[in-house]
């Protein structure tokens, strides 16, 4: 029998690689805000405002060729922002809460390798004939991950005075039905404009065939548990949650490190 944990053979498995990446923090200053009809007649009566919470709806990616730069690839990335706002009209009165939609675009060169392999592959369906799938490439693959925004700052302007273009003609459907209206009609009299702050991490990676050592089988551990226990008992097997009622301070967590070089 082979010792435990030893390597018992090399196996070739088919997996994505990551060649190469990169970390972003941005702060996206003065990002127009376009709303649908029925919110921009309570912006254009509004006398402050105030950023309430923000969210990344979506993310379109496309990944090109770097000419003459063979191995480099520059990823062109469009965010949808869903931002919600507290609208206030008169003094001491409550605000009235209405949610807008800004874009941003982002460009970053990365090194992707190269290939030129079709791949052509098929999809098993039951009771049904075998399709085969749409021919793909070795092109690198782009992954975007990020976090939803900071809401740092938000402020009404006139139109006159904003000379931040409003461009609504190219929203995709599925954004526009996560707002109620129609984003064309919108007549403005104010705008506002917000300021973000977004982490980003951006990474281009292939399908590889990579050699790797198997040491054994992964055979689960933990039995399947089937036990109908009262609800209270559950309860009193969860550990009082002491962080939430008295967050730890910084230096609890780790030595704090400040990097502002």
């Amino acid at each position: 029998a082979d010792p435990a944990g030893a390597i018992r053979e090399a196996v070739c498995i088919d997996t994505s690689r990551v060649y190469d990446s990169c970390a972003d923090k941005d702060c996206l200053s003065d990002l127009r805000v376009m709303f649908t009809a029925p919110a921009q007649e309570l912006v254009n009566e509004a006398t402050s405002i105030r950023c309430r919470d923000s969210e990344i709806l979506d993310a379109f990616i496309d990944v090109e060729e770097v000419p003459f730069n063979r191995g480099f690839y520059t990823v062109d990335i469009t965010f949808f922002f869903k931002v919600t706002f507290d609208l206030f009209t008169q003094p001491l009165t409550q605000p009235t809460q209405v949610s807008g939609l800004c874009t941003f675009s982002k460009k970053c060169i990365l090194y992707g390798s190269d290939g030129n392999v079709k791949v052509f592959s098929s999809n098993y369906c039951a009771d049904d004939s075998d399709d085969q799938l749409f021919r793909s490439t070795t092109n690198p693959r782009a992954k975007v991950q990020a976090v939803d925004p900071v809401c740092l700052d938000a402020r009404l302007c006139d139109v006159c005075n904003c000379c931040v273009p409003r461009c609504c003609c190219n929203i995709p459907g599925r954004i526009c039905k996560c707002f109620d209206g129609d984003f064309s009609c919108a007549q403005e009299s104010r705008v506002v404009l917000v300021t973000l702050g977004l982490f980003t991490i951006v990474q281009l990676e292939r399908d590889v065939q990579m050699l790797i050592p198997a040491y054994d089988f992964c055979m689960p551990e933990k039995e399947c548990s089937c036990d109908s226990d009262d609800p209270c008992d559950v309860f009193r097997k969860i550990e009082f949650p002491v962080d939430e009622f008295f967050p730890p301070r910084s230096s609890q967590n780790g030595n704090s490190c400040c990097c502002d070089n």
